[in-house]
């Protein structure tokens, strides 16, 4: 290799480095796949993740971009080791990060990589991400609200952004595939049913005979009778009627048992993500143990107009358009508003076949 040409892969190297931290910056994940060879990895020991293929590399950038509330990187020039048609080579990087949870902090890391001349130019074989130092310490500053068409906003970075109206316009054919192959990849068992009528009977299907059965608070189960066959239907150990018959100022404890670890609970969710995670909210918070995990299994059906871009226009939509409209029924009903004051948020099912998702192509519920 002359030097000539050593120095041009130097370039060409090092141009990929930066442009992987401009297409995370960018929230541009096909783009960044498209910085792997076909069959490049990226391993983050430290999460952990570990993503093959550009695919996996696209979809799992996808679900972490998904968490941030805001994400800042930087990368500075380490070493490149060439070796005809490979090389090897480090990048140190530093970041700041908050999730929409809350987790937040400063880190600086090292990225270890391998390299391969390919017909398209160098592409990373493979990048290792390793922290040296971090920092979780409260941030003190916070990220401005993104300019429209920076590239910088979550909403533009899919390929079907969030528009006014869209909270009750049921989904497309296309975007239910999108979201039940992300709920799989997440570990989810996901179905695309026609209407609740069919949500219904599959319910039956699934649910065995003298289960014991929690039921959500949910219009969706409401108005396609699922919570009707479940606590007055007969067949299964219903849990809601046995708690409304305990007296709650002495049987508080027996309440909360009984609540947290059904042998099934069927409920909706408040939105479910392109990326494949679903989002529940609460006021009390009671329900949410066994769809978190407490129930052996879990069944959720999920209307089409709940199908959203990300987990940001999730929280947009439980925030604007589910929680008016469940505190109009809670006032009416109870007499008085309901408020958010829990949220579960499942981004992957780490027990298959323990939490399935039936999405309907019509719109059900709120």
């Amino acid at each position: 290799m002359n030097d000539f040409q050593a120095v041009a892969d130097r370039v060409e190297i090092e141009a990929l480095r930066g442009e992987f931290t401009d297409a995370a910056m960018m929230r541009d994940r096909p783009r960044l796949a498209s910085l792997f060879t076909a069959d490049g990895a990226l391993r983050m020991p430290n999460i952990p993740v570990e993503l093959v293929g550009r695919e996996e590399i696209r979809a799992g950038g996808e679900r972490l971009q998904s968490q941030w509330d805001f994400f800042v990187q930087t990368t500075h020039p380490g070493t490149i080791l060439l070796d005809g048609d490979t090389a090897t080579g480090r990048a140190y990087i530093q970041e700041l990060a908050r999730t929409l949870d809350g987790r937040q902090g400063l880190n600086y890391a090292v990225y270890h990589d391998r390299y391969r001349r390919t017909a398209e130019g160098w592409k990373f074989a493979e990048r290792v991400y390793e922290v040296r130092y971090l920092d979780t310490s409260p941030l003190a500053g916070a990220a401005p609200h993104p300019v429209q068409g920076s590239g910088t906003d979550p909403a533009e970075s899919t390929a079907t952004p969030a528009q006014a109206g869209s909270f009750v316009s049921p989904a497309s054919a296309e975007r239910l595939e999108r979201v039940a192959a992300a709920l799989r990849a997440n570990g989810f068992a996901a179905e695309i049913l026609d209407d609740a009528a069919e949500a219904r009977a599959r319910v039956k299907d699934l649910v065995p005979e003298g289960a014991g059965v929690l039921t959500g608070a949910s219009e969706t189960l409401r108005l396609s009778g699922i919570e009707e066959d479940i606590n007055a239907g007969g067949q299964y150990d219903a849990i809601k009627p046995r708690i409304l018959a305990i007296d709650r100022a002495t049987g508080a404890d027996k309440i909360r048992r009984l609540v947290a670890c059904p042998d099934f609970v069927i409920n909706s969710v408040a939105a479910v993500t392109e990326t494949g995670s679903l989002v529940l909210a609460s006021g009390s918070g009671s329900q949410l143990p066994a769809n978190a995990g407490g129930a052996a299994h879990a069944i959720w059906i999920v209307g089409a107009q709940k199908v959203v871009p990300d987990l940001s226009t999730a929280l947009c939509r439980v925030e604007e358009h589910a929680l008016p409209l469940e505190g109009a029924r809670a006032q009416a009903v109870y007499g008085m508003p309901s408020a958010v004051n829990r949220l579960l948020i499942l981004n992957a099912e780490p027990r298959p076949g323990c939490g399935t998702v039936l999405l309907l192509r019509e719109a059900i519920g709120y």
